[in-house]
């Protein structure tokens, strides 16, 4: 037997003596136990009066009988789950006696899927089964899954009662749900959340989920978008994109549903996707903030959100609390009558915003398509700005023409940076010419393309708006999507980065050659890099204002500039440039 078996002989030896041991102490504890039971055994029986035979038993009085405990009251059965409606031209909403609650609303006025309305396409449906909206949270009596009967019904309201609370639901114009509900015991202490629903999550990948809220803590009421705020607790939470540069989250060791509370009392509070909202708009009872609840894809290796469910915090229930709800698409003319007008979140373009969603929607009101409207829009601004991109493309076209003199000067005093300048500036100002003219109407027209960008991106009015082949203005073109690369071809930003191309080509440069016919590719390839999967809507506009910019140079190219003779074979004269006189021509004059 070598070392190493003697070790584990040895360790096996100890192992089997150490049970042995455990084993008999353990019986003789048991031993000693059922011993000493038995003993208090005896000692009872002998503490026992014996009794006597039924016969000489004496005729005593027994004593009364302890009561025996009343058998718990069986719990009260539930009454059957009733559905009802309410409707009316907009918005359909199916309600529950169980907890008085909404369970779902059908937006009449849009489709599921693309196309028309029809049997076969039917009205988008909210489905709120999962967190109703309405449903009063953490109190007793009146949760989602408490009875309520229906006490009164009218064509557009519901009167719901139970024995805690006393609730009337009623539908108004402009997907607005005003609720007015009383408590039959008021407490100041029973603090509660009451429920805005769940949103979820669409099929496009241009969908978004957050909450907005109007906070009215801190030194000044203010606008909060929880996704985007940096100081919101949400934020990591709103973000499906989180990776940065390195690419999506991963979500691996994160919970599936988070619930994070956000205090401070709220103005309203808002859950939203990329095209509907649901929010509490108004309350005569102040909250004390809100609690989100956010649910991700459990099904996904990346961190992808799939629900973003919301409640208002109150503190107390008073004996009387009126409120609105809105739900319904998030539409910057019926937010703006509530106050919620930046649930938009048009962020500091949103002066721009405004007019363009107006101007928009006046255009589709007289020709009835979003696809014409966002053209009549673009010829607008293209006139708007038509007078500050011809003085501009003039002024280009004038530095084109100067550009020998101004290598001339640029050679003559190479070694004298000064004179050089006071030269330069004296051949521009002779020759009428602004050096940063060019660059004038691109500046004034990036807020204009910001703004529309913001605007095109999550307008509810161009959700499945058809125009031509395009069935979807908010989403790319995405044709023959089955077999073609890169999410479907795309013609729309093909276009556009021909016509960069072409534009490049008319509009005048004063650099170095090679650097223009570089510049002629980069653009256009940039640009098309770009917009390829931005919606179709924005390819459009873009694709139009430069085709009109095309046209304005070829025009100013065909005509000539304005002042300067071309000699029969096109070359510019001489004679109709302003030549900077220097001090030897000044002694000969």
């Amino acid at each position: 037997m070598n070392k190493q078996e003697k070790i584990i002989a040895l360790l096996l030896g100890l192992a089997l003596a150490g049970w042995l041991w455990y084993t008999i102490a353990e019986q003789k504890k048991q031993a000693e136990a059922r011993a000493k039971e038995a003993v208090a055994a005896q000692i009872a029986q002998a503490r026992q009066p014996k009794t006597r035979p039924a016969a000489e038993a004496p005729q005593a009085v027994q004593p009364a009988a302890t009561p025996a405990p009343e058998p718990a009251k069986p719990a009260k059965a539930k009454a059957p789950e009733r559905l009802l409606k309410l409707a009316n031209d907009q918005v359909e909403l199916t309600l529950s006696t169980r907890g008085a609650v909404v369970k779902s609303a059908t937006m009449r006025k849009y489709a599921q899927k693309v196309g028309p309305l029809s049997d076969a396409n039917p009205a988008l449906v909210l489905d709120f089964a999962a967190a109703p909206a309405l449903a009063l949270e953490g109190l007793a009596g009146v949760d989602a899954d408490e009875d309520f009967t229906v006490a009164e019904q009218g064509r557009d309201f519901i009167l719901f009662k139970n024995d805690v609370l006393t609730r009337r639901v009623t539908l108004k114009a402009d997907y607005r749900i005003e609720v007015s509900e009383a408590f039959a015991h008021p407490d100041a202490a029973a603090a509660h959340g009451l429920s805005l629903g769940a949103v979820s999550m669409g099929s496009s990948k241009n969908d978004i989920l957050s909450i907005d809220s109007y906070s009215l803590g801190g030194k000044k009421p203010k606008v909060v978008h929880h996704g985007d705020d940096g100081d919101s607790p949400l934020k990591s939470y709103l973000v499906a994109m989180a990776g940065g540069c390195s690419g999506s989250k991963s979500a691996a060791g994160m919970p599936v549903t988070s619930t994070v509370d956000y205090p401070g009392s709220q103005g309203w509070v808002a859950v939203k996707n990329r095209f509907f909202v649901s929010g509490l708009a108004s309350c005569t009872e102040a909250n004390r903030g809100f609690r989100a609840t956010i649910m991700r894809d459990p099904d996904s290796q990346t961190y992808v959100l799939k629900s973003v469910a919301a409640s208002a915090l109150f503190a107390g229930t008073p004996a009387q609390r009126d409120y609105t709800l809105y739900l319904g698409p998030k539409k910057q003319a019926l937010l703006w009558d509530l106050g919620m007008k930046d649930v938009m979140e048009f962020g500091m373009w949103r002066w721009l915003c405004y007019p363009l969603v107006w101007v928009l929607n006046v255009f589709n009101s007289l020709i009835p398509n979003y696809g014409v409207a966002i053209i009549l829009l673009t010829i607008l601004v293209r006139l708007l700005f038509w007078p500050l991109t011809h003085k501009s493309t003039v002024g280009m076209r004038k530095m084109q023409e100067i550009q020998p003199l101004v290598k001339e000067i640029q050679a003559k005093y190479k070694e004298n940076p000064q004179r050089l300048q006071q030269e330069m500036m004296k051949v521009y100002r002779e020759n009428h010419v602004n050096p940063m003219s060019s660059c004038l109407p691109m500046l004034a027209q990036i807020p204009v393309f910001i703004a529309l960008f913001t605007v095109l991106r999550s307008a509810v009015e161009l959700r499945y708006a058809p125009f031509l082949w395009i069935s979807d203005l908010s989403e790319p073109e995405a044709l023959f999507a089955s077999w073609f690369p890169f999410g479907g071809l795309n013609i729309l930003p093909l276009l556009m980065a021909g016509l960069t191309m072409l534009q490049s080509k008319f509009s005048p440069s004063t650099g170095d050659n090679k650097q223009q016919q570089m510049m002629m590719i980069m653009m256009p390839l940039m640009m098309l890099f770009m917009f390829y999967n931005f919606p179709s809507a924005l390819s459009l506009y873009w694709a139009l204002s430069t085709a009109f910019g095309v046209a304005q140079a070829w025009w100013i190219h065909k005509r000539g500039t304005p002042g300067r003779k071309k000699s029969p074979d096109g070359a510019l004269d001489p004679d109709s440039v302003e030549m900077p006189q220097t001090r030897q021509m000044r002694r000969h004059q």
